[in-house]
């Protein structure tokens, strides 16, 4: 099963039987047998027809909107079971502050063990790699294992990621430029790459909240606003590093992408250009679909895959059949 991404602009996706179409000015671009999908992508400017919605759906493959500057601006998914007893039980969790301080522990641990097992990693063929950044890393670990509330390990949670990204950038070759994370816009082609990705790990999370009964949008670090996927996005901070941070490394460091296949944007931001989309997107689903051991139930699996296992973990210790929850973590 994979996603399809449609970035030509003005393009529409059709259906013809059982196999979907992408079509633009009468022409054939691809064609896709439906039964091969479980997610469609549409960038920009790109239309569906109604049977192709229809289709869609009853082949149970959810489709999102993202503009071309990276944010997700929609999705479609098929209807799904509501547990109402898990909900009612997810929303009765979320009020609790030693329950969310509990799982926000776990999944900022998680993130910053990840963020300190790749750092020390880079290390060992670095020298130019900080080491007193790597131990201003271990610190945050420690800290937040005894954080005494959410606002105190949102606050580590930040040095850990600023950190982190001090590293991070030594790692990347030069040509693009990056200084630091910025967002909304972002505002030079790695943070333009890193946003977009960020943008497509939490619709995955979305899905993998979706499919084991969770509501994506009550979480338990992130506090609740109108629109965002709390719970998707708390799940999404240990595959952080893991996904986007690898696939962007990846792409800079072997030159699959000049500052020619950027463009300016509005209020100041950098965005990618069709083609670099499209090679954004490869990359990506590539790492999606890589297999790795996962580190609890000793199997081999996609990282996708491994999406869904630990929205499924996360469920069992909402019910109450697991003690705490283990984030995924890199070795």
């Amino acid at each position: 099963m994979a996603t399809l991404y449609i970035t030509e602009q003005g393009a529409r996706l059709e259906k013809e039987y059982w196999r979907f179409l992408v079509t633009k000015e009468n022409q054939v671009l691809t064609a896709v047998p439906a039964g091969r999908l479980d997610h469609v992508v549409l960038v920009g400017q790109v239309g569906v027809t109604t049977p192709a919605l229809l289709t869609l759906l009853d082949a149970g493959v959810g489709m999102s909107l993202v503009s071309r500057t990276g944010e997700l601006r929609g999705r479609l998914s098929p209807p799904t079971g509501m547990n109402l007893r898990l909900r009612h039980k997810q929303y009765e969790r979320a009020t609790d502050p030693a329950f969310c301080l509990a799982i926000g522990r776990q999944i900022v641990g998680g993130k910053l063990r990840n963020y300190r097992a790749l750092a020390r990693r880079w290390a060992r063929t670095r020298p130019e790699v900080p080491r007193e950044r790597i131990e201003r890393i271990d610190t945050a670990v420690r800290q937040a294992a005894t954080a005494p509330d959410l606002n105190a390990l949102r606050g580590i949670e930040g040095e850990g990621t600023r950190h982190y990204f001090a590293v991070w950038r030594r790692t990347l070759k030069p040509g693009l430029g990056f200084d630091k994370r910025t967002r909304r816009p972002p505002r030079d082609p790695v943070n333009a790459l890193l946003s977009l990705g960020y943008t497509l790990l939490t619709d995955n999370l979305i899905t993998a909240c979706e499919v084991v009964g969770l509501d994506p949008y009550d979480g338990f670090f992130h506090a609740d606003k109108y629109g965002r996927p709390a719970l998707a996005l708390d799940l999404m901070e240990e595959f952080r590093p893991l996904i986007v941070d690898a696939v962007v490394l990846n792409i800079i460091n072997r030159r699959m992408l000049t500052a020619a296949d950027f463009e300016p944007g509005p209020e100041g931001g950098v965005y990618l250009k069709r083609e670099a989309l499209r090679t954004f997107f490869q990359q990506y689903s590539a790492r999606l679909n890589t297999t790795v051991i996962h580190p609890y139930f000793r199997r081999s699996m996609t990282y996708q895959r491994c999406f869904e296992e630990q929205a499924r973990w996360l469920r069992q210790v909402i019910e109450g059949e697991r003690e705490e929850y283990q984030p995924f973590l890199t070795k």
